[in-house]
């Protein structure tokens, strides 16, 4: 089980983020991954950097750590031939540590380019042509593409690292997992719902499979609650209103009715190792065999002394189900 930590960018600066990268990586963790957002889910988490700055000055501090982004929309935003330069070019200021995640985005982030939010179908249909995009830049050369929803000029990225990176396709079902098994190397969730690796697997896919597991270490329960009610509530909105809902204010109005006691179904808590193992064990039992941790928890540092003295090895021999 390859094991990684989420860099919470919404809730801490661009140079904590950097630090806490760097203080990953000495924890032992195989790998770390950011979300690309222009804004934060709530106004209180007061940041939101921008992923692919933080990404490189986290490459040029680091020497073994896997860099991801968990993840970028390539379409509306930006343009996928962007998209595939910066990749290409946090590949190689990384030395080959980078991991492209990508998704069909969430209208929070989407909507600050004034070119509106399409249905989902067809947000799905511009992340298969951004994928093929950027697997045609990526394959050297000059190239144009005229599809439906996006076109590329006359483009060519010039600095590509020798191997291109895995791109690991964000599933919510069977028509993103199709996307995923035609152009990714893997597949992205937040949630331990086997039926999403089956249906990559029956669409062809054989990757990897990332999960994020939602975490939140204190000395004492209550902290941790506390603090993953106050950091992380967003999450228990569910996918079609994290995808849908435009700015913070309305986050925060959605969110006004969950309770701290609500996050107990959902979160590893507290200083028992396990309470987190027994929620990493559910993304195992699924079989995801890259696990995320997310920490809701206040204390960064504190996660990552716990996270050395106590998940580590618990968490490593974990072993996806098949």
């Amino acid at each position: 089980m390859r094991i990684g930590y989420k860099l919470f960018a919404e809730a801490y600066s661009p140079q904590e983020m950097v630090r806490q990268t760097i203080r990953a990586e000495v924890a032992g963790f195989d790998f770390v991954e950011i979300s690309d957002h222009f804004h934060p889910w709530l106004y209180s988490h007061g940041h939101s950097g921008y992923a692919w700055s933080i990404l490189a000055a986290a490459a040029t501090r680091t020497e073994g750590i896997e860099l991801a982004t968990g993840v970028t929309c390539p379409f509306i935003r930006y343009h996928p031939a962007v998209v595939a330069q910066a990749a290409a070019t946090t590949a190689l200021l990384s030395g080959g540590r980078f991991v492209l995640g990508v998704g069909a985005g969430e209208r929070l982030n989407e909507h600050v380019v004034g070119r509106g939010w399409p249905a989902v179908h067809h947000r799905h249909a511009m992340l298969r042509e951004s994928l093929e995009i950027i697997r045609l830049l990526w394959s050297g050369g000059y190239h144009s593409f005229e599809g439906e929803h996006l076109s590329l000029e006359d483009a060519r990225v010039f600095d590509l690292p020798e191997t291109a990176p895995p791109i690991i396709v964000a599933i919510s079902g069977p028509a993103s997992a199709r996307i995923a098994a035609e152009f990714g190397d893997g597949i992205f969730t937040t949630e331990p719902k086997p039926e999403l690796v089956g249906a990559y697997s029956d669409a062809g896919g054989s990757g990897a499979a990332y999960g994020e597991v939602p975490l939140s270490w204190a000395p004492d329960e209550a902290s941790a609650l506390q603090s993953a009610h106050e950091k992380f509530r967003f999450g228990l909105t569910g996918w079609k209103v994290q995808s849908e809902l435009p700015n913070p204010v309305n986050f925060e109005a959605a969110t006004a009715h969950i309770r701290e006691e609500d996050m107990r179904a959902t979160f590893g808590y507290g200083p028992d190792p396990a309470s987190h193992l027994a929620v990493a064990r559910q993304f195992a039992d699924a079989g995801f065999d890259n696990l995320a941790l997310v920490n809701a928890g206040p204390d960064p540092d504190g996660f990552f002394d716990f996270f050395t003295a106590e998940l580590a090895e618990p968490l490593r021999r974990l072993r996806a189900a098949s």
